[in-house]
């Protein structure tokens, strides 16, 4: 399970009891009895009352005492044999629940699909109900088969749990609105994790990366330390480019200070370069954590390009791309 994976259940753990008053609340599903069959979490449904005033799809939930979450990040794929997939660990679950009890559970196992769009191909091959913004019933099927679409969800504090699952604009929307809404913290996690355009991480880093709380100041200065020790050729790039010094008080006093301080002191050329420097690298790391491995012929591709729109372009790309020959066109 990748760390965006694990964000997102963090903040499905964290918000969905704030969010819905204690309505409702997350556990980490454990694995099944079959190979290779485990879903991503339940929603416990513990107050029924408490969801029928919030935002879709909340209320729907309220019939059941439990559902089978499946959470699939930018990136994952969505094709017929995930959402299989996502069926059968349904249909394990509800034999567990059957096995459990005795007399046997007689009821159907709900499964909500939280992904950032509907594909295409599902509208050929089941019939969809659109009950609200971003919400679909999908049919025909015995149990309730719901697809919430985070990209088309509106902007509201109870639906931040399934509003992480966003792409492209729409991540980069969320992003700056959720910041203000959430602990210093939080945003840093965001920051780390979620896949949003490098322009909107370097607006949320000048606006929300300092804290006058020294035990969160603290916990940040580590976020950062990890960032780059997971990137050191970002690190090694940077130093080469002449900004060491930038990056090293960034890390003490806020990256985006110590940069400037660093490009007020001197290298106009350096900061051309380390910015097609750090573009370099968050293209390479969005590739590599997509799987998606980069030729020889792909990796001068890169390192011959020298326009910061272009290469911006190539990131938003890579997001979804199904190859690295995708996302450089």
């Amino acid at each position: 399970m990748g760390q965006l994976d694990r964000f997102a259940k963090q903040t499905f753990a964290e918000e969905a009891a704030r969010v819905t008053g204690g309505a409702a609340a997350w556990q980490d599903a454990p694995e099944v009895r079959l190979d290779r069959v485990q879903a991503d979490g339940f929603l416990r449904v513990l107050r029924p009352d408490g969801l029928a005033p919030l935002a879709a799809p909340w209320p729907e939930a309220r019939v059941h005492q439990e559902l089978l979450m499946e959470l699939k990040m930018p990136g994952d794929h969505v094709d017929v044999r995930e959402v299989k997939r996502a069926l059968l660990r349904r249909q394990a679950r509800e034999v567990e629940r059957v096995e459990e009890r005795e007399p046997p559970w007689m009821g159907e196992e709900p499964l909500w699909v939280v992904a950032p769009h509907l594909p295409s191909w599902l509208y050929g091959v089941r019939l969809l109900e659109r009950f609200a913004p971003g919400c679909y019933r999908v049919g025909p099927s015995p149990f309730q088969f719901l697809w919430i679409a985070a990209n088309e969800l509106p902007l509201r504090d109870e639906l931040v749990p399934f509003l992480v699952a966003r792409s492209g604009r729409a991540l980069d929307e969320f992003a700056r609105w959720v910041a203000p809404r959430r602990e210093v913290e939080w945003v840093l996690a965001m920051l780390q994790y979620m896949p949003m355009s490098p322009w909107t991480q370097e607006e949320l880093k000048r606006r929300f990366a300092r804290s006058d709380d020294p035990e969160i100041e603290a916990r940040r200065q580590g976020i950062l330390r990890t960032l780059l020790a997971d990137s050191p050729e970002v690190k090694e790039e940077l130093i080469q480019e002449g900004i060491e010094k930038g990056i090293e008080r960034g890390i003490e006093k806020g990256i985006e200070k110590g940069i400037e301080k660093g490009i007020e002191k001197g290298i106009e050329k350096g900061q051309q370069q380390g910015q097609l420097t750090t573009a370099r690298a968050a293209l390479r790391t969005v590739l590599v954590r997509r799987g998606l491995a980069l030729s020889a012929a792909l990796e001068a591709q890169i390192d011959r390009c020298a326009d910061l729109a272009t290469l911006y372009r190539w990131i938003e790309q890579a997001v979804t791309a199904a190859s690295a020959e995708e996302a450089l066109v």
